[in-house]
């Protein structure tokens, strides 16, 4: 196999289409699928070869990469593609997933004679654009120099784990502290505007300290500025993993209430009509309206 492949990217929300951009700017032939057409069609202006079906995606492409919702969208989109897929290929299954699932997944893989890849990533819009996402890729280590091209297109770090299921467990246990300090950052400036306190005071108060940290600023920024769309990362879809990782440490003997009492606020934001919007509008869930 060249360094230069055939992919099809099956998903091109914001994720998916800023990897098929990626990987078209390292010249690679990319095939791109979506639910919503539209949003497939437009990557044809990058390059890319917007197709009808996910089974026309995957017919005689070197690998796979999905990046749909959930676990369910991965498994319907499958059944249609991996019949037309080539025994072989290599899947690089990137959409965030229950543990359950990318079991699942795995033993469809094996069924067809695919090399599967348990590898969702690490960053939202901004580092998925620029390119500089972290890869967390479990699968066959006989072939992962075959899929090197493709996690280098789309990342700036890849960490290599062993088995299938390696890379959801760290990327649970990675968002379940990403999704704490959105509700963290959220809740601290909701209670400092509640009782009259500057939020600048706060972060005058913190700067250069332990409990500083720049992605609390960031998101907090984001709040105060109200500009939340459009999202680096939903809040539904933000619900979405907080679920999934609430339900990993249940079925591992682990209470996660701040986990669960976050997937509430996510709810409740939605609720309020701010499901598109990004995960920073968390914000509005600690009022009524």
């Amino acid at each position: 196999m060249t360094d230069t492949l055939t992919v099809a990217v099956l998903g091109t929300g914001i994720m998916g289409a800023a990897m098929a951009r990626n990987l078209l700017k390292a010249g690679h032939t990319v095939r791109v699928w979506n639910r919503s057409a539209d949003k497939a069609a437009a990557l044809a202006g990058d390059g890319a070869v917007p197709v009808e079906s996910a089974a026309e995606a995957v017919r005689d492409a070197d690998v796979m990469l999905t990046m749909l919702y959930d676990g369910a969208a991965v498994s319907e989109v499958m059944d249609e593609a991996l019949p037309a897929v080539r025994s072989g290929a290599l899947w690089m299954q990137s959409t965030t997933v229950s543990l359950d699932d990318v079991d699942r997944l795995a033993a469809r893989a094996a069924e067809h004679g695919l090399a599967f890849y348990d590898a969702p990533v690490l960053g939202t819009r901004q580092p998925a654009e620029a390119g500089q996402l972290t890869v967390l890729a479990a699968g066959p280590g006989e072939r992962r120099e075959e899929l090197t091209p493709i996690v280098e297109a789309v990342g700036s770090r890849t960490v290599w784990l062993d088995r299938p299921g390696d890379a959801t467990r760290l990327k649970l246990v990675a968002n379940s502290w990403v999704l704490a300090l959105t509700h963290a950052g959220a809740e601290t400036l909701s209670l400092a505007e509640a009782l009259g306190v500057d939020p600048d005071r706060f972060f005058q108060l913190i700067e250069g300290g332990p409990l500083d940290n720049g992605y609390l600023r960031a998101k907090v920024g984001l709040m105060r500025s109200d500009q939340l769309s459009p999202a680096s990362f939903a809040v539904t879809t933000a619900e979405k993993d907080a679920r999934l990782i609430a339900e990993a440490g249940r079925r591992h003997g682990v209470r996660l209430d701040l986990v669960e009492a976050g997937a509430e606020r996510f709810r409740r934001a939605a609720d309020q009509g701010h499901g598109d919007k990004d995960m920073a509008a968390t914000y509005y869930a600690s009022f009524d309206k």
